[in-house]
């Protein structure tokens, strides 16, 4: 499901831009998940446990600016669409160092907005949100693959790393590592570079010749007969997201 984050620190503008936003979607006939939030701190408490198709944020907040927010969004997702809402038109040139969808002027004019969603849900593929449903000693958990970082296999088990650094295992899998992450790996972001290990591509800081660094702090590493396929791939992955 679509999921729409808006952070605005004067509740009338947020709530102005939540009933623009609803509207949109009842026009168009689409379902999604919106979260309000009056304070940026707010928002990235709640990016440790979830993450968001579309962000719109204002940019002149208290204690953390909307452009700071930008960055640590980027931090975790290139694929997020991100507007930002402002006062100051002379935030421009700043805000597009995060690589945002649109910039508008406050006060919002509907229509410029709806222009926004509009191309915004054109990069966005929430239609088709790849899940994957696993086995733990606490019971069954459904993860879509945009909360996935990474997972490895070690003994008979899937050990997941969530985005947010929460870390979860299987129980003993019945079937191969192989057949267990195929379904995740119909997600063009995914990738398994080692036959232990599955990676989400977007959260790459840096690839290596011995692996991929990822923006958490993890390690994914690379075999090495398949060193030149997977670097292949990454690249592919990152002109596709680049062209789009």
């Amino acid at each position: 499901m679509l999921k729409i984050a808006i952070c605005d620190d004067q509740p009338k503008e947020l709530e102005i831009i939540n009933q623009y936003i609803t509207e949109y979607l009842n026009t168009h006939t689409l379902e999604a998940e919106m979260k309000k939030f009056v304070h940026p701190d707010m928002l990235l408490t709640a990016m440790e446990a979830e993450s968001f198709h579309i962000y719109l944020l204002d940019i002149v907040m208290p204690m953390v600016s909307g452009l700071e927010l930008g960055q640590s969004i980027r931090r975790i997702s290139r694929e997020a669409q991100i507007i930002f809402i402002t006062t100051e038109p002379g935030y421009a040139l700043d805000a597009y160092a995060v690589n945002p969808l649109h910039y508008l002027i406050k006060p919002v004019q509907k229509q410029a907005l709806f222009s926004a969603l509009e191309l915004a849900l054109s990069k966005v593929d929430f239609g088709r949100e790849i899940t994957v449903t696993v086995k733990t000693k606490e019971g069954l958990r459904t993860l879509s693959a945009g909360q996935i970082a990474c997972c490895e296999y070690e003994k008979h088990a899937v050990r997941y790393t969530l985005i947010g650094g929460e870390q979860m295992e299987t129980t003993t899998l019945t079937c191969g590592f192989a057949e267990h992450i195929a379904p995740l790996l119909l997600d063009a972001r995914f990738l398994s570079p080692h036959a232990s290990f599955a990676l989400n591509m977007s959260r790459v800081d840096k690839l290596a010749r011995e692996g991929f660094y990822l923006r958490d702090g993890n390690f994914v590493p690379v075999s090495a007969r398949q060193y030149a396929a997977v670097r292949n791939a990454y690249l592919n992955y990152r002109l596709s997201r680049e062209e789009s």
